[in-house]
């Protein structure tokens, strides 16, 4: 019995997500569970390229969408160590202007009525996703539709750099005040530029150097080299008709972009994340190399959302990336505050977050566990991938 973990137990994992591709819905996938930094599960099934025959292997490259956010969090509370900035910084101490940003508050997307700010945005509020920032794909909102009519639906208009789409992020409406609710949006990129500025690099260069270097990710970043390019996985979606996986219209190539996107737009592989994962349960070091202070981490992984609240009190119900009953934030990760009322099994205190191609990732300091799902199938709530995997891998332990 490895670390309190039943085999028998742990092989319903598989037995659960092979139906997955045989029936189609997904083409492959991977999966990594540790408990105490030993690794317990390690599974792949599947087809990293379907109509090319190539399975999926170990060392496949996916694009990890928002499971980019956590790891810049994590660069931009390097530099927080280092005094470049206090988390009640106003953002436009970096991006000036940010100063002169509108929010929203009537009228149509041709003609929106705006106020001014009532109190500036900070780096807090990029960080815990409460900066009245948006994205163009929710098609929920006002602000939403100005995005889209920017050309801001899942990234930057074709030839714009980081600096440039920040510049039209201030010039567009807030969805609300800065604090005044949670609302999924474009606050990891802003905090991006912001590490730019602060820290007189290239965001790429800085997290190659600061975090991705240090901690042994060397699979990860916001291209694939071109000697890896054969790893990358396809991307798919479901088909409307049947729920098949096909190939997906929102493929990517893995060359590098202009726009450097902190929130979205990093490439690597399960074995990266799960050394990421390990740094973050052990408290902003591994393997001898210390990133972040331990009481840093503490920090981060508390809930941050105002009174206590949970995401289903203080959120916006828009993303695939996780449930809000019982799911605070904190500075880059979901919180879970209180597993009985997010009704999957789990511990309280679990950090953790997603990803638009299906992909997962938790941590679990109570436990000492550590959970990577890879696949890539677009959009990430097409399936209750996330909550099928933690029960099985929490009914699995029996220690």
């Amino acid at each position: 019995m490895a670390v309190g973990f039943d085999p028998d137990r742990l092989s319903r994992i598989d037995d659960l997500f092979r139906g997955y591709v045989d029936d189609g819905r997904l083409v492959g996938w991977q999966i990594l569970i540790s408990r105490d930094r030993q690794l317990v599960h390690a599974s792949t099934y599947g087809w990293r390229d379907r109509d090319a025959e190539i399975e999926w292997t170990d060392d496949s490259v996916v694009r990890l969408y928002s499971m980019s956010k956590p790891i810049t969090s994590v660069a931009a509370m390097v530099l927080y160590e280092q005094g470049a900035f206090e988390l009640k910084d106003p953002v436009s101490r970096f991006i000036p202007s940010f100063a002169d940003a509108r929010v929203y508050r009537g009228g149509s997307q041709l003609k929106p009525v705006t106020e001014g700010l009532t109190s500036p945005m900070t780096i807090w509020h990029l960080l815990t996703h409460t900066s009245g920032l948006t994205y163009g794909f929710h098609e929920r909102h006002v602000t939403d539709a100005i995005y889209r009519s920017r050309g801001y639906v899942a990234g930057g208009p074709e030839g714009a750099d980081l600096a440039a789409c920040c510049e039209d992020w201030a010039s567009m409406p807030l969805a609300f005040q800065p604090g005044e609710e949670w609302n999924y949006g474009v606050s990891t990129d802003v905090l991006g530029r912001v590490i730019e500025v602060a820290s007189g690099m290239s965001l790429d260069r800085f997290l190659d150097e600061r975090v991705l270097g240090p901690l042994g990710m060397v699979d990860t970043g916001f291209s694939v080299r071109a000697d890896h390019e054969h790893r990358v996985a396809r991307l798919y979606g479901p088909d409307g008709v049947d729920g098949r996986a096909e190939i997906s219209p929102f493929e990517s190539s893995p060359e590098m972009r202009d726009f450097l996107s902190g929130g979205g737009g990093m490439w690597g592989t399960a074995a990266d994340y799960l050394r990421f994962c390990h740094f973050m349960l052990n408290r902003g070091e591994l393997d001898g190399r210390r990133v972040l202070g331990s009481r840093t981490v503490d920090y981060m992984v508390r809930n941050h959302l105002p009174g206590g609240a949970d995401l289903e009190q203080f959120g916006r119900p828009l993303l695939p990336e996780t449930f809000f009953d019982g799911m605070g934030f904190g500075l880059g990760f979901s919180v879970t505050t209180d597993a009985v009322a997010n009704k999957v099994l789990s511990s309280t205190g679990e950090f953790a977050w997603g990803g638009a191609a299906s992909t997962e990732f938790w941590c679990d300091p109570l436990e000492g566990i550590a959970a990577v799902f890879v696949t890539q199938l677009r959009p990430g709530n097409s399936y209750p991938i996330s909550t099928q995997l933690k029960q099985l891998v929490y009914q699995a332990l029996v220690d």
